[in-house]
């Protein structure tokens, strides 16, 4: 029989570089290249590999958290339909990209890890950067990926790729069991030579379906749907990536539903649609939260109900309460004791508009959520024009960066109070104009993110938002940007620290402790004495970045103008009022305040946490 003489690696990458992924007739290649720092652990073989396939981009990264960041982000803008591989020498570059690759499994977002590791032959043991346990030998620091990713191997033959390839693509072509996949490779193995079945090198497209409902339980969810009185949608992240957004807004104007909207799915609806209560749950409008209080029929679509989704289980209030579930994973399906219709977003939405003829939610309840509508768009043009002094208003910020940005433009970020901020406020146009890392809400994803989501689709600006905090984690990705002639607009807010957690510490009765950037205190032993004084313009323009700094509205308006017109990546610094801070509405998130102290402030904030914690429900 033929076969092709290759080393691992060199397997590896021509077995990638021949994966397609098809949906609804449209086909393209899965991967759009590799990401890599190379080590004695990768460098002799996936580096070597690359090397001699040109044809397979590799990009070079700062940070290897920040590179399946980029890949995440990339993912998501393309609907988990084309990622990136990502390679690391083994020890602590494999280590590194642990934060990103949990972002991109709580967030179920495709991304192929490829770690160097330890020798397979165990003759020249302990190796450099060898994790060594007296009970196995059979153990590396990449076991640590085992409970975060999706499906995980250790190659330490080269047939075994033969197997195990394969898994791979089905893992991460799933729109159920996506996220990272990690393929641990020993380093001697990578270099290694094998003669392989030409047939692993030829081209596979691997088809995303899009599954029906079983018929009884879809019958059942109309018979409820038309049961009901006051029926909210709650749509996620799987809306979007199902591309069922129209799909959503025609059910929704034909049924009268109104639409909430999570982290992930915002951007569902438009902003000023009639029928779109926007936010939803912690960090949500009034009007969605009172609507989703008193719903006796929550359908929630391509969500899986995190805690600031439902408020830690305090959103659904009204007792006869029921749930009908949308959702390709059939684990998310059932939650809640849901009416579970394990199928995709799109194909359902069509099919429940056809079986729900006649069926309306009536023109008052219509009414309702178009006056919660109207209302909360005044409030965040209250917002966006407040007029603050001088350090300026973060919710002004935003307000002059949506009013800059175009409908199909991007705006993203990861951590801090912006998420919440932007949820609220963001008022979006189209899809894929709000792109939040919020499963994980990693810090440091941002500027990697910005990277991402821009190489997915270059005709879009991407402003990328982020705190003084994130920016410190992970701002080198700046000088990728260079590199690679990618533009992001990053607007940098300095609030001296970390503004989100010192809210809630102050909401926990701890006044802002450990939160802010300051020099310690002699006399108090505390981070309580002056700011600390960094010049983050000059930091980022030591990096290659164009860098403008503004300090109030006008200046901040005409940066934004120039940055539009600049060709490389560009930072605005600009500092906020970090104690102006954009309210909570109708609702409330579990944060566990201690339950004894010496601190009035605390006794107090446990008094009142003892008191929500009432409204907190089970669905069984």
């Amino acid at each position: 029989m033929k076969t092709i003489r290759l080393t691992t690696a060199q397997a590896i990458i021509r077995f990638l570089q021949n994966q397609y992924v098809e949906r609804d007739g449209k086909e393209n290649p899965f991967f759009a290249g590799c990401w890599g720092i190379f080590g004695h652990g990768n460098v002799a073989g996936i580096g070597q590999a690359l090397q001699q396939t040109p044809t397979f981009r590799y990009y070079q990264t700062r940070n290897e958290q920040a590179m399946v960041h980029a890949s995440a982000a990339f993912a998501k803008m393309k609907n988990r339909l084309q990622t990136f591989a990502c390679t690391t020498s083994i020890g602590p570059g494999a280590t590194n990209m642990i934060t990103a690759a949990a972002g991109a499994t709580i967030n179920r977002l495709p991304v192929l890890l490829l770690p160097g590791d330890i020798f397979a032959r165990r003759n020249v043991a302990p190796v450099l950067q060898q994790l060594e346990a007296a009970y196995s030998q059979d153990i590396s620091v990449n076991d640590c990926f085992k409970p975060i990713s999706r499906y995980w191997d250790r190659i330490n033959r080269p047939d075994q790729i033969i197997t195990s390839l394969p898994e791979v693509m089905r893992v991460l072509t799933s729109q159920s069991d996506t996220g990272a996949v990690t393929l641990a490779l020993p380093q001697d193995v990578q270099a290694e030579a094998y003669d392989y079945p030409p047939a692993l090198f030829e081209k596979r497209s691997w088809f995303v379906s899009r599954p029906r409902a079983d018929a009884t339980l879809f019958q059942r969810a109309v018979d409820q749907i038309k049961a009901s009185r006051k029926p909210l949608i709650i749509a996620g992240g799987g809306v979007i990536y199902s591309e069922a957004t129209e799909a959503l807004r025609l059910f929704a104007e034909r049924t009268g539903i109104p639409v909430a909207e999570t982290q992930a799915g915002k951007g569902v609806m438009p902003y000023d649609h009639s029928l779109a209560l926007g936010a939803v749950g912690v960090t949500g409008t009034p009007g969605a939260n009172i609507m989703m209080r008193e719903a006796d029929l929550i359908i929630g679509i391509g969500t899986r109900y995190s805690d600031f989704t439902t408020a830690s289980k305090t959103a659904f209030q009204n007792p006869d309460v029921r749930f009908i579930n949308i959702n390709v994973a059939e684990f998310d399906a059932f939650k809640h004791s849901a009416l579970p219709l394990v199928a995709d977003a799109r194909v359902t939405l069509e099919d429940l508009s056809q079986a729900l003829k006649g069926y309306d939610t009536g023109a008052d309840y219509r009414g309702r959520a178009a006056k919660f509508n109207k209302e909360w768009d005044a409030e965040v043009s209250r917002i966006y024009g407040l007029e603050h002094s001088v350090p300026i208003s973060q919710g002004e910020v935003i307000g002059v960066v949506n009013a800059a940005s175009r409908a199909e433009d991007v705006v993203l970020c990861a951590a801090g109070s912006l998420p919440g901020d932007l949820h609220k406020l963001w008022r979006t146009r189209n899809p894929k104009g709000y792109h939040l890392e919020y499963g994980y809400s990693c810090m440091g994803y941002e500027i990697a993110g910005g990277l991402g989501a821009k190489m997915a689709d270059p005709s879009r600006e991407v402003y990328v938002m982020v705190g003084d905090g994130s920016y410190l984690m992970m701002s080198q990705e700046i000088v990728t940007a260079i590199q690679e002639k990618i533009k992001v607009i990053i607007i940098l807010i300095n609030n001296h620290g970390f503004a989100s957690i010192g809210g809630l510490s102050n909401a926990v009765g701890s006044s802002g402790f450990g939160t802010h950037y300051k020099y310690r205190d002699e006399k108090t032993g505390q981070l309580s004495g002056d700011r600390i004084p960094v010049d983050f313009a000059m930091n980022a323009r030591s990096l290659g970045a164009r860098v403008i700094e503004a300090s109030d509205l006008p200046s901040f308006t005409s940066a934004l103008d120039a940055a539009k017109k600049e060709s490389r990546t560009t930072v605005i610094a600009i500092e906020t009022d970090r104690e102006q801070r954009v309210g909570g509405y109708e609702s409330w998130w579990d944060v566990a305040v201690a339950e004894v102290s010496e601190i009035e402030s605390v006794r107090q904030a446990r008094a009142a946490y003892e008191e929500a914690l009432k409204k907190e429900r089970y669905f069984l």
